[in-house]
């Protein structure tokens, strides 16, 4: 690989780091309280539901050792 002798396009994009910008942002505007509710209720609600989905699906997935018998189906009964 040869090196350039031409600018590189979009060379400032490296020179980026070295550049440092003496205007501040402005800070950032507080949420209201009505936002802030908002913002717990959401949370709650997804929260509630993975919590109220993993109550409702645990059954399925443990396994039942109490039942009398257990099921076979037709294909190892050796039909």
């Amino acid at each position: 690989m040869s090196g350039r002798s031409e600018p590189v396009p979009f060379a400032f994009v490296a020179e980026a780091d070295r550049f440092r910008s003496n205007v501040a942002p402005p800070p950032r505007e507080r949420a209201s309280a009505g936002q802030m509710a908002g913002r717990w209720l959401l949370g709650l609600t997804l929260v509630g539901g993975l919590v109220g989905s993993l109550v409702i699906g645990m059954p399925a997935l443990s396994a039942d050792s109490s039942a009398p018998g257990t099921q076979q189906s037709h294909a190892t009964e050796g039909r």
